[in-house]
């Protein structure tokens, strides 16, 4: 089965006309996309945008052998011209399946949210799954099989990947190709990054693929570090980076602290933008967690660790710290570098840039920064992937 993307934007396009961002700005040449439009085979189109036809002829296809024209959602705005030649476009109701002249088989698949999406299994057997703007399967229920290519809106709906994941529709083969881009988007590089920590990809305006080819299925970092100096974002950019997955485990280092408002609002400001799936731990025994089988860790943060792991050791003191302190933090460092670099998880951790700000003006904050370097250095020799976050801005150091 071939799939050619006429357009991989929302629905108002990219950059969006009239619009004055600094996403739209940029986005030019093959960063400037059309509304999303799949033509299947040449002979099914799903979703008819403005200037189909044309968007056909640049890609070296042609809308001639169309039969069938389905849509996925209503489309806002002026009036889209039908193309000479084509059927008129309809939406089938949920559950129905229809089976075109061309041996294709169409089911409609019901949403969580306005619009339909559309299952479609090619003569071979391959499947393909594409879903409208906004939307994710409604009841998803246990899948045979993961889909060949699911097409979808991945940077709005994760917790859709998420939920075909857990049901088995997405495997480890499925191309997951991410359409509706809009201009809140992050352009270029930057764009497949955060796609890629998805195990998903985006392609330009009018590229061909075949479904079940699999040739660009980006692998998911098994390891990560996400470092950056206070209120830098990097907590968020370790949640994306997992937010696709069905089941995570955040691992909240910090504990509570009981009578700091402040505190608890900052907690709860964390736990709110988390999907509601995941699984919190309020712990510091980070070391066992790695070792055993489960879902993905969040570890937030390294450096609340550390302040545990040095008041146990009574690494404040100076008399402690050259008594047996030392030794002690060092074996409770080693135990952690040696969990991480056996960990069958995948693991994401958040820790503090150390070293750019004054010189602490106390021994044991100098202590604190040198060993919190030090644990930096040695977990990131442990992961796939590192990366630095300044201004909420991702700056991949490793992988």
């Amino acid at each position: 089965m071939e799939l050619t993307l006429l357009g991989t934007g929302a629905p108002d396009g990219l950059p969006r006309p009239d619009c004055p961002c600094a996403r739209c700005a940029v986005a030019r040449g093959v960063h400037a996309r059309a509304a999303t439009a799949l033509l299947v085979d040449g002979a099914l189109l799903l979703d008819l945008t403005p200037g189909a036809a044309l968007a056909a002829a640049r890609a070296g296809r042609s809308l001639s052998g169309v039969r069938q024209v389905l849509l996925t959602h209503p489309h806002d705005g002026p009036a889209v011209e039908l193309p000479p030649g084509l059927p008129t476009a309809g939406r089938v109701p949920d559950g129905r399946e229809l089976t075109l002249i061309s041996g294709h088989r169409v089911r409609a698949v019901p949403m969580d949210a306005p619009g339909t999406g559309y299952e479609v299994t090619s003569p071979e057997g391959l499947r393909l799954l594409y879903l409208p703007p906004g939307g994710a399967v409604a009841g998803v229920a246990e899948m045979p099989r993961p889909y060949d290519m699911v097409v979808a809106d991945v940077v709005h709906r994760p917790d859709g990947l998420a939920r075909l994941r857990a049901a088995g529709g997405v495997g480890a083969a499925t191309d997951v190709v991410a359409v509706h881009l809009d201009h809140d988007v992050p352009p270029g590089p930057e764009l497949e990054r955060r796609l890629a920590a998805a195990g998903a990809r985006a392609v330009p305006d009018g590229t061909t693929l075949g479904v079940g080819e699999y040739p660009g299925v980006p692998e998911v970092p098994r390891r990560t570090l996400v470092t950056g100096g206070a209120r830098s974002g990097k907590s968020l950019e370790a949640e994306r980076r997992l937010e696709t997955f069905p089941e995570v485990v955040y691992v909240a280092t910090g504990g509570s602290r009981a009578g700091d408002a402040e505190w608890a609002a900052r907690v709860a400001a964390h736990r709110d933008r988390r999907p509601g799936a995941w699984r919190t731990e309020e712990t510091c025994e980070l070391a066992g967690l790695l070792r055993h089988e489960g879902p993905p860790l969040l570890i937030d943060c390294l450096s609340l660790w550390l302040t545990d792991a040095m008041d146990r050791a009574g690494a404040w003191d100076d008399d402690v710290w050259s008594g047996g302190g030392e030794r002690e933090l060092r074996e409770r460092v080693a135990e952690l570098v040696a969990a991480v670099r056996a960990t069958p998880r995948t693991v994401v951790a958040v820790t503090n840039e150390v070293g750019s700000g004054v010189v602490p003006a106390t021994a044991s904050g100098r202590r604190f920064r040198d060993e919190l370097g030090r644990l930096n250095a040695a977990f990131a020799d442990e992961c796939e992937h590192v990366v630095h976050v300044v201004a909420g801005q991702a700056l991949v150091l490793r992988g």
